[in-house]
């Protein structure tokens, strides 16, 4: 219709012109210019009617529908320019014709497709379609073609969705391309509908922008490097390109441009760069690199940034010094220098805490002066002492965050007294002490978030608080003394993030706490309290948006609650539920975590849970399910982390999981599997722990198909099963994970998120069982250097591999007991010096104990019982430490600590022929049997597994990153984005 009307028009036009031409030419020009004007309002109108108005639609709180007023009476008078009244359109005073249309935050909702008549306005020169909700439609490349004019281009905020065409790069007369934060509109994360720019990179984008000065890409998933043509870019004032998982280095030449006022690289978690040297000429008056990989020193000319008034360097990895020029900041309203040194995401253990001692030795009372701040963010600084005073001054102040210091005594009362404009409060995991009344808080009346979790406060909830409390969106209450839930919760209807774990809270979760927050609750942690279950027990749970459900560690049972479709990471663990799986599980297609491990839940698993397409922890173990393992990643490749252990589980362990190429673990410990050695796994590029122990696999482990099997594995235990045949040299030989001590700044195994802008952020460690000093430990959190080698309880025969065993000294635990092993233990097991575990015993060696396993300064335990050894034991060191019971029936060993003692000429007799073997050094290689009590110097990682096991309420890391309901850009008032923890045990 609309191509139809355009082709009349433009024939009536040749026409007419054809007449007045024969009577007169200027009359021929003021009619086709009011032809042409006329046609450009009709493709107004038509795109006015091509939509509808929502006041949903836009969240500017000023929004109203601006084509509302259009008139269609005004059109239809072609003597009259009308239109360009119309608000929001501009026209050409000369020409008449439209060349602006400002449509920003105008309710507008429906798609925008490629015949629509807003490409009939072929002289429009700026467009701002801005705040809107298009309905994620893709930006069509007509666009392009058609709007060749265009100078300003602003689509942000407006539910596009899809590849932005790369036509847009021809738009070469732009200043303005913002093509921000379109996303799905609601509070939560950011989901599947947002722009793309993956089929192109950021370079072919810009390369034709010649003239830019505002480029703002934020939220766009680009997952490009920053292409150096943009240092060319002179005209350049505002870069933002927030969250777009950029990685590379950043062009440093881009702090030189003269003209550039705005630089956004917030959130790009693999970006790397550095701050050069700034001129007291630079023009910048907002940097934030939050949340990115900058380092290197923060350079003293920060303070010659005098135009400065936002700066944010939270979470990166500069060097622990913040310049004292930063006082010369003195027009600073935003500054978030949160944790900036080396402590990506690590609530309650920074280590900027222990590096960073130069922010504490010098005064920040100089933040006192800033009285115009309004985002003050100093969590994870090592702020110590008592509350800092100066913040009293900051009357002005609407984000405040001090969370994860070591600030002790008191909240003082000026808090809620002078800070009356805060909308954020955090105080989590601080040494606050004392009794807190919660209604001191109804005095901040604007206060939307408030954190007060880990610290030593016991919180007193008065009744009939509602009425006066603000509406918090953000509450976090966790190990606050509480033992009931508070009823002032009953009323606050817009809260969408709740922890109340790590309290005493007893009881069912109340009814009126679902009714409150049906619509609202994204994310709850009731983890370790004494609930016993719901009000009334739903089969879904009630919460319809919820995103992540932390229940952890109470007194629930019953059947299990099925969570709502948007969950992505449910967690159940250490209860009492009991019962099956429900098959609804199976259309939960967003989620990413699922741990229902210790409960006692049965049946046969739900053959979905291998092949879900977000699914990256599977935590089942420690149930009663039965029958086969799922097929896992048969279609879909997500699976990151499985866990199915002490289950009852038959069957083959399914050949599909050979496609599961994210696989960092995978255990299925104490089970009934019965198959063959599994080395079609040895293909997967990142595995590090395959624990197959106490199960019915069997037959000999063959040679690897090549010699890249296992290329990362560190942790290997298939202890307790029916494999035969010689050890498997081959693949020892392979596992150069093995070979070398290392160094790390990783403390744990753990899997975690990949930074995808649609995913929840998170950290989830290993946990496994192993056998070390004849007892079953648990590593709560397994230690980043450990390797292990278990091939105990098993039917496997010959000698030990000497030459092979002995490369790899990266080991910390090795158990070939209870086999039937001949021959001599390697002196090449000397070699192993990281070792602290040993165990041979109940095999058929024979010869002596070598003497060179006296220098394993770390051996922590050692046992050769039940084998063929003589002769004496060595003496020494960790060997002084080790009990009888580590060479008991060794009817051939003498000396310490056996009541046997050793007659001279035999402490100094050789073995006979029959057992001495080559070294690489002595020409004689004894081969050895070890066994080690805990002595006052063994290394960490024994004491770690028992530390382990007794800090039980060990907390881990949970991360979600979502967005406010106003979604406005950071660096105003209002709140853009918020990222907090979720903990669970």
């Amino acid at each position: 219709m609309g191509t139809g009307l355009g082709s009349s028009w433009f024939s009536l036009i040749f026409i007419g012109c054809i007449i007045l031409l024969l009577l007169n030419a200027t009359h021929c020009v003021s009619f086709v210019q009011t032809l042409s004007h006329f046609a450009e309002c009709s493709a107004l109108f038509q795109f006015k009617e091509s939509l509808t108005i929502n006041m949903s639609a836009s969240y500017d709180p000023s929004a109203y529908p601006k084509v509302a007023s259009w008139s269609q009476e005004d059109q239809v008078d072609r003597n009259r320019s009308n239109c360009c009244s119309w608000d929001g359109v501009e026209c050409y005073e000369e020409s008449g014709h439209v060349i602006g249309l400002d449509l920003a935050s105008s309710c507008l909702y429906g798609s925008i497709t490629s015949n629509s008549s807003l490409f009939r306005l072929v002289h429009l020169q700026r467009l701002d379609l801005s705040d809107n909700h298009f309905n994620f439609s893709p930006i069509p490349s007509r666009l392009s073609h058609d709007l060749t004019s265009l100078t300003y281009l602003n689509l942000s905020q407006s539910c596009f969705f899809g590849q932005i065409p790369s036509e847009i790069s021809k738009l070469s007369k732009l200043s303005t391309l913002d093509l921000s934060y379109n996303e799905k509109h609601g509070r939560g994360r950011a989901n599947h509908f947002h722009l793309k720019l993956t089929k192109a990179n950021l370079r072919s984008l810009v390369q034709n922008l010649t003239n830019i000065k505002q480029l703002h890409l934020s939220w766009v998933e680009i997952y490009s490097t920053v292409p150096d043509i943009l240092v060319n870019a002179s005209s350049l004032t505002s870069l933002k390109l927030e969250d777009c998982g950029l990685y590379g280095e950043f062009p440093v030449g881009l702090f030189h441009l003269p003209n550039l006022e705005v630089l956004y690289a917030y959130r790009n978690l693999d970006l790397t760069g550095y701050f050069p040297n700034f001129n007291r000429t630079n023009s910048l008056k907002k940097l934030d690199v939050g949340y990115s990989s900058f380092s290197g020193q923060l350079p003293a000319s920060l303070g010659n940034l005098h135009s400065l008034n936002l700066l944010g360097i939270c979470f990166c990895n500069f060097y622990p010094h913040v310049p004292s020029s930063l006082r010369n900041l003195t027009k600073l309203r935003y500054l978030d220098i949160s944790s900036f040194y080396d402590s990506m995401y690590f609530p309650g253990k920074s280590s900027f805490a222990t590096t960073n001692q130069s922010l504490v030795s010098e005064s920040l009372s100089w933040l006192g002066k800033l009285t115009e701040l309004y985002h003050l963010g100093l969590s994870y600084t090592n702020l110590r002492g008592k509350f800092p005073g100066f913040v009293s001054n900051l009357t002005n102040l609407e984000y405040l965050d001090l969370g994860g210091n070591e600030i002790t005594g008191q909240i003082p009362s000026w808090v809620t007294m002078n800070l009356t404009q805060l909308t954020v409060l955090g105080l989590s995991f601080n040494n606050l002490r004392g009794s807190v009344e919660f209604d001191q808080f109804s005095n901040l009346k604007k206060l939307e978030d408030l954190m007060l979790s880990d610290n030593e406060l016991s919180l007193r909830i008065k009744s009939n608080l509602s009425a006066t409390l603000p509406m918090f969106q953000i509450l976090r209450l966790s190990r606050c003394n509480l033992t009931e839930f508070p009823e002032f919760l009953s009323n606050q209807k817009e809260l969408y993030d709740l922890h109340l774990s790590d309290n005493n809270i007893h009881g069912q979760i109340p009814k009126w706490f679902w009714n409150a927050t049906t619509d609202t609750l994204l994310n709850v942690d009731f983890s370790r309290n004494l609930l016993t279950g719901f009000d009334q027990n739903p089969l879904i749970l009630p919460w319809k948006n919820m995103l992540y459900f932390g229940i952890s560690s109470n007194r629930l049972h019953g059947s299990l609650p099925v969570p709502p479709q948007s969950i992505t990471a449910y967690d159940v663990a250490n209860n009492d539920y009991s019962g099956e799986i429900s098959p609804l599980f199976c259309y939960l297609d967003n989620l990413q975590l699922l741990d229902l491990s210790n409960n006692n839940l049965s049946g046969m698993l739900p053959q979905c849970l291998g092949n879900s397409s977000t699914l990256e922890i599977l935590y089942l173990r420690n149930n009663s399910f039965h029958g086969n393992i799922p097929q896992m990643c048969a279609n879909k490749n997500s699976l990151k982390m499985v866990d199915l252990s002490f289950n009852q589980l038959q069957g083959k362990l399914p050949r599909t999981v050979a496609n599961c190429t994210q696989l960092e673990f995978l255990n299925l410990g104490n089970n009934r599997i019965s198959d063959s050695f599994p080395s079609w796994l040895g293909a997967l590029p990142v595995l590090r722990a395959l624990i197959l122990r106490h199960n019915g696999f069997h037959g000999i482990i063959g040679k690897p198909a090549t010699n890249h099997e296992f290329p990362n594995l560190c942790i290997i235990d298939l202890s307790n099963n029916d494999f035969s045949g010689m050890l498997p040299s081959n693949y020892l030989q392979n596992w150069n994970f093995m070979k070398f001590v290392g160094e790390t700044n990783q403390t744990y195994f753990e899997v975690s998120s990949t930074g995808n802008p649609d995913k929840i952020w998170y950290e989830y460690p290993y946990t496994i069982t192993i056998v070390a000093k004849g007892v079953e430990l648990k590593y709560l959190e397994t230690p980043y250097l450990l390797r292990l080698i278990d091939l105990s309880s098993n039917r496997f025969e010959g000698e030990i591999p000497a030459g092979i065993i002995g490369n790899l000294r990266g080991l910390h635990f090795l158990s070939l007991s209870n086999n039937t092993l001949t021959g001599l233990i390697p002196s090449s097991l000397g070699n192993l010096t990281a070792l602290e575990s040993l165990d041979l015993s109940e095999n058929q060696l024979s010869g002596r104990i070598p003497s060179n396993l006296v220098q394993l300064n770390f051996l922590a335990y050692f046992n050769v019982s039940h084998n063929r050894l003589w002769g004496p034991i060595p003496l020494g060191q960790q060997f002084d430490t080790f009990l009888e019971d580590s060479y008991q029936e060794n009817p051939g060993l003498c000396g310490k600590p056996l009541s046997k003692k050793c007659q001279d000429s035999e402490s100094t007799k050789l073995p006979p022929p029959s057992i001495f073997e080559e070294g690489e050094d002595s020409g004689i290689r004894f081969e050895f049997d070890w066994y080690v009590v805990l002595p006052g110097v063994i290394s960490g990682l024994i004491v770690g597994v028992i530390s382990g096991n007794i800090l039980a309420n060990k907390k881990h890391e949970w991360f979600v990153e979502t967005f406010s309901k106003k979604r406005q850009p950071r660096g105003t008032k209002r709140k853009g984005r918020r990222t907090w923890s979720l903990f669970y045990p």
